[in-house]
């Protein structure tokens, strides 16, 4: 790295907080806002597709979605975003962080329209394309999660950039709780206009004709946000780290800086004009090793695999939290039994019960990541977020035939509450954060995006593997078309493991406080490396054409 380059990025890194980060935290954060309203969304709804396609005449309870089916469309979006991770990641490192911004927004846009216009005549073709769309939908939003991190970090100054970059991931929250308010609009219109009778009193009219709009409006309105973002994200200039340090273009990075940032990069821009000295070329060279190669792996192989399993296993716990939702929801009274309502109205009690949740503990916890993650660290409020998801864990799995009763179930609501307030003030936010700090420029993006993934493959797990494990040990008291599992009380032990395992795979990552990007990454010792070359080169040529005095 060159001197030139140093005055760069150092007025980077001191540069104060202005409007335009704040704008770039909306940017990129409504990109975020979308991600969660489209992934969440689809659980508000599940059962309201269930009604519609899979009624079954003289049935007990209301239509459900099978196994299989509902995997498929819970989990198929899931599926896109890992892709998402890997591929855009790795194509924000050799394009750049801007010509790729505007691809994942695009991407869903179009997919949000497209799954709320699904079509076929017959269940399953309403289902695969419905699938069809939201994979796609899920390669946008996985694109979304390694880009938004980079551009942030690399627009931040090293005092707040965690919180800037935090702040950006916070927007989940927000989007969660739109996705709920929304859902209890558009339910609470359509109930009032079109009136039913519960599925116990009258079966076929329980579910009017109208309901079939009410899925497709919510999917569909998730691409309103992202459309209204998708101008200024085009608009929006490269990181001058990524121009000045993988495009080697230093004026052009000056050239952005002073347009978007209030900086005085005059010195900066002349300095830029000048021709690179070999030494600084040679730089180049110092830090050109490649993606997994073994220098690679020695400098970063260990950053990579901390970042990469704590965000599994944080994944696989906090994803695993929709096993419960439904008995915390009949706990507290929020959601009846399914035949005690028409389609409609299971619709709107679900979206309320979800909008608390968002509010009691979901918002709470991201923001408060955001006040203290740069006053008290990344690592320690992850491991606090860890240690305390394990011990509620096994207060809730341990005495679990105690919580079961009716009289404890509220006390067993406030645990649950805790246990993903700490997720969320904890890994679920410095599991986003860390990986956009600790790694080279030209591998950010890519490393981001491999961190990311790991994290969905968790989700996958959690959301699934678990829906199994966690059923009765008794096959006759499974829920319909599921095999026996562990019960609910021993997937809760395997869970407080696996947070604890969390806890652990946290030491192998590094605290990135007050420390700009370049010294995280290894960047800046580089520079030291070619400058102490410079000078033992220069030495030896002194050396050489010294004239030696004749005697």
């Amino acid at each position: 790295m060159a001197g030139e380059q140093v005055q760069v990025l150092n007025a980077l890194d001191v540069a104060k907080t202005q409007w335009y980060h704040f704008t770039a935290i909306i940017i990129a954060g409504m990109g975020f806002f979308t991600d969660a309203y489209d992934l969440f969304c689809i659980s508000l709804v599940t059962k309201l597709l269930g009604r519609i396609y899979y009624h079954v005449d003289g049935a007990a309870k209301p239509g459900t979605l099978p196994p299989n089916v509902s995997a498929a469309v819970n989990g198929v979006a899931f599926c896109g975003t890992l892709s998402g991770q890997l591929f855009f990641g790795w194509l924000g490192d050799k394009l750049g962080r801007k010509k790729v911004y505007g691809m994942t927004l695009m991407l869903m846009v179009i997919c949000s329209i497209a799954s709320g216009l699904s079509f076929g005549h017959e269940p399953k073709s309403i289902m695969a394309t419905l699938c069809f769309f939201r994979f796609w939908l899920g390669f946008g939003i996985g694109g979304d999660y390694p880009l938004s991190a980079t551009i942030m970090s690399e627009y931040s100054n090293k005092k707040t950039r965690g919180a800037f970059i935090a702040a950006v991931f916070a927007m989940q929250g927000f989007g969660i709780l739109a996705g709920g308010v929304f859902a209890i609009i558009i339910s609470s219109a359509f109930n009032s206009r079109f009136t039913s009778p519960a599925y116990e009193v009258e079966p076929i009219r329980s579910t009017v004709p109208q309901a079939d709009f009410v899925w497709r409006i919510i999917l569909m309105v998730g691409a309103l946000p992202a459309a209204l973002t998708y101008y200024w994200r085009l608009k929006m200039p490269e990181t001058p780290r990524y121009t000045a340090l993988v495009a080697k273009n230093m004026k052009q990075a000056a050239t952005d800086m002073s347009r978007v940032l209030n900086i005085d990069m005059e010195a900066e821009q002349r300095n830029a004009e000048k021709p690179l000295p070999v030494p600084a070329a040679e730089d180049q060279s110092a830090g050109s090793f490649g993606m997994f190669s073994s220098q690679f792996l020695c400098r970063h192989g260990l950053h990579l695999l901390g970042t990469a399993s704590t965000w599994f296993l944080l994944d696989i716990a906090f994803y695993s939290q929709n096993l419960f939702q439904k008995d915390i929801f009949s706990a507290v009274g929020w959601l009846p039994p399914a035949k005690t309502m028409n389609a409609i109205e299971e619709v709107y009690r679900i979206a309320r019960a979800q909008t608390l949740i968002a509010l009691c503990s979901t918002v709470p916890g991201y923001w408060f990541t955001v006040a203290f993650i740069d006053r008290i660290g990344r690592f320690v409020i992850q491991l606090m977020g860890f240690f305390f998801m394990t011990v509620f864990m096994f207060a809730l799995a341990i005495p679990y035939d105690h919580w079961t009763r009716k009289e404890n179930r509220i006390g067993f609501v406030v645990i649950y509450s805790l246990t993903f307030f700490f997720a969320n003030f904890g890994p679920n936010a410095t599991t986003f954060v860390v990986p956009a700090e600790i790694f080279p420029a030209r591998f950010r993006s890519t490393c981001h995006g491999i961190s990311a993934a790991s994290g969905k493959l968790g989700a996958m797990v959690g959301a699934f593997g678990f829906l199994y494990l966690a059923q009765n040990q008794d096959k006759a008291k499974a829920d319909a078309g599921y095999p026996a599992g562990i019960g609910i009380k021993n997937s809760l032990i395997v869970l407080g493991g696996i947070n604890f395992l969390g806890l652990l795979f946290t030491f192998l990552v590094p605290e990135a406080k007050g420390k700009s990007l370049e010294q995280m990454s290894g960047e800046m010792e580089d520079d030291v490396d070619a400058k102490q070359a410079e000078q033992q080169q220069q030495q030896q040529e002194a050396y050489s054409s010294r004239t030696v005095p004749a005697l």
